[in-house]
């Protein structure tokens, strides 16, 4: 009895004194389906201003989502007859502009949602991305046979201030390190161009390698690193890369699921997250320096579910999704995968909410 009595007091302590397995938990802690038709969608953006999402919402518009209410406020303009691919934020200038299909962006005022008339800056547009440094907006425009165009931006009077000429058919994500340089993912390429932002040239190229295809981009510009969700390419599985942008070399990668478009770093938190729509995961991955890094956990999400926006002074994460089907008798993307969703079912458009 004495001797059971030790070994439960010996297992009681040991199981006090073990440490804790580094588990966050994040998890779904909201869905909000809202009315919709068949739209495909793109990129979302976070406002921390107005607790706002908005929504790429494609034919139905740059929608304006009330994250307190969960409900949709609002579509912007006439963007429904422009095809919103998303929007790109600027406080600074209670300014807005809706990344529109047809190759024109229409601005908005982010405090009372006032749209003024479209402008029309490329023949097609997928993204575009602000620089508070050099008060620019770099426009991913059409692309050619010999590169595409970013056609360069001043905020906030939006007039044309320049054009660059990348090498890249496919450009993809980016972002900016507040010191005057923009990293943005060249897919088709596997590279990630370097550009000066105030000069309006792109300044370097670094080679990917072991990551297919370069798409969503975060930097985290106090330990100068630049992290980069890549999607498969033939034998080349999909990857999370991390650059030490003072060498633009990889110091670290990981194996993620597929279809990433998005990545987000959190600086408080050491936490990079990266969505892959096509294997349905959110992974997590803790910086515990800035050359060493760990996967704390995989979430499992819903097919589709590729963007991401975040609210870092709530920690909630924000995506969405809708349900869908690969039509064989229809074009499929086959470049993101084989069975990639061309039909979106009506009425089955949702925004997620996900928190620890």
């Amino acid at each position: 009895m004495k001797h059971s009595l030790l070994m439960g007091a010996y297992v009681l302590c040991f199981a006090v004194a073990a440490p804790a397995f580094a588990f966050d938990g994040w998890h779904q802690e909201n869905a909000a389906t809202i009315e919709s038709k068949t739209s495909a969608f793109d990129y979302v953006a976070f406002d921390a201003g107005t607790n706002r999402l908005f929504i790429g919402h494609r034919q139905e518009g740059l929608q304006v989502f009330d994250l307190a209410a969960h409900k949709l406020m609002k579509v912007v303009g006439d963007t429904t007859a422009h095809s919103a691919n998303g929007a790109t934020l600027m406080p600074e200038f209670d300014l807005g502009i809706a990344n529109n299909e047809d190759g024109t962006i229409t601005p908005f005022k982010i405090s009372t949602l006032e749209a003024q008339p479209s402008l029309k800056v490329s023949e097609e547009i997928d993204a575009s991305h602000y620089d508070p440094a050099s008060k620019h907006i770099f426009v991913n425009a059409a692309a050619g046979k010999d590169g595409q165009d970013i056609v360069v931006l001043d905020a906030p009077s939006l007039k044309v201030a320049g054009t660059i000429r990348a090498a890249t058919a496919k450009a993809e994500g980016a972002d900016v390190d507040g010191k005057g340089n923009l990293y943005l993912a060249e897919q088709d390429l596997a590279k990630i161009a370097v550009i000066d932002t105030k000069a309006m040239k792109v300044t370097a190229e670094w080679e990917t390698t072991g990551c297919g295809k370069p798409t969503a981009v975060a930097s985290d510009a106090v330990n100068k690193r630049l992290f980069v969700g890549c999607r498969s390419k033939g034998a080349v599985k999909p990857a999370l890369i991390v650059i030490n942008t003072e060498t633009g070399k990889i110091i670290y990668a990981a194996e993620i699921g597929d279809g990433v478009d998005g990545t987000v770093y959190d600086a408080e938190l050491k936490r990079i997250f990266v969505a892959s729509g096509v294997n349905a995961t959110l992974s997590v991955f803790e910086q515990q320096n800035a050359d060493t890094y760990k996967l704390v956990e995989t979430l499992a999400t819903r097919q589709w579910v590729k963007v991401l926006a975040m609210d870092r002074k709530a920690k909630k994460l924000y995506s969405i999704v809708a349900e869908g089907s690969a039509d064989a008798g229809k074009k499929i993307n086959t470049a993101v995968s084989p069975y990639y969703p061309n039909t979106v079912f009506p009425n089955t458009f949702t925004v997620l909410t996900y928190s620890k």
